[in-house]
C-alpha cells in the first residue's frame, strides 16, 4: 500500500500542474480561478503556520503531561470541557492552528472527547469570529447561536469520544509517526 501511495501522489500533483498550465494556456477560466485560489490559500498558510508551530512547540516544551492529564484527562469531568471552550475561543487561525494544538493535547494525555470539544469549539466560538458576527447580525443572534452551539459541541464530542473509546480507537502518537 505504501508503494502505491508513493506513485499516486506524484501523479496527482503532476495532473494538477498540467491542468493548471493548460487552463492558463487556453484561457479556461475555472482552471485559472482554481490556481489563484490555491495561491491565495498557500499564502495564508505560509503566514499563519510558522507562528502556530512555534506556539505548539513552546506548549510541548513548557506544559507538563501531568498538568494536561490532571485538567483534561480521563478524570477531568465537565471542567475539562469548559477549559477547552476557553482555549478554543482564544485560538486565532482557525483549524490550521487547532489541529496541531489538538494533536499536542492528545499526546500529552487529554481525553479524546475533550480534544474533540476543542476542535468543535474552535470552529464555533472563536472570539474574533463572534465579534465579527455580532457586528453584522447582532449580539442577540450571536448569543443564541453560542448558547445552542456550545452544548451541542460538548454533547457530540462526548458521544463521539465514547464511541471511539468503545471501538478501541487510538490516535497515533508522535513517537510512532
Amino acid at each position: 500500500m505504501k508503494k502505491k501511495n508513493g506513485v499516486i501522489r506524484p501523479l496527482m500533483v503532476a495532473a494538477y500542474t498540467v491542468f493548471i498550465a493548460i487552463s492558463w494556456w487556453v484561457g479556461f477560466e475555472p482552471g485559472r480561478q482554481i490556481s489563484l485560489n490555491f495561491v491565495s490559500f498557500l499564502v495564508i498558510m505560509i503566514k499563519i503556520l510558522p507562528c502556530a508551530f512555534i506556539l505548539v512547540g513552546l506548549f510541548e516544551v513548557w506544559v507538563k503531561s501531568e498538568t494536561v492529564d490532571r485538567h483534561l484527562g480521563q478524570q477531568s469531568g465537565i471542567v475539562g470541557y469548559l477549559w477547552m471552550i476557553l482555549l478554543a475561543s482564544t485560538t486565532v487561525g482557525g483549524l490550521y492552528v487547532a489541529f496541531p494544538i489538538a494533536y499536542s493535547l492528545y499526546n500529552k494525555g487529554a481525553k479524546i472527547a475533550i480534544v474533540l470539544t476543542y476542535l468543535g469549539a474552535s470552529a464555533v466560538c472563536r472570539i474574533p469570529m463572534v465579534i465579527f458576527e455580532a457586528s453584522f447580525l447582532g449580539i442577540k443572534f450571536s448569543l443564541v447561536r453560542l448558547l445552542i452551539s456550545i452544548p451541542l459541541v460538548i454533547l457530540t464530542s462526548i458521544w463521539m469520544g465514547k464511541y471511539l473509546e468503545k471501538s478501541g480507537y487510538r490516535m497515533r502518537k508522535s513517537d510512532q509517526a
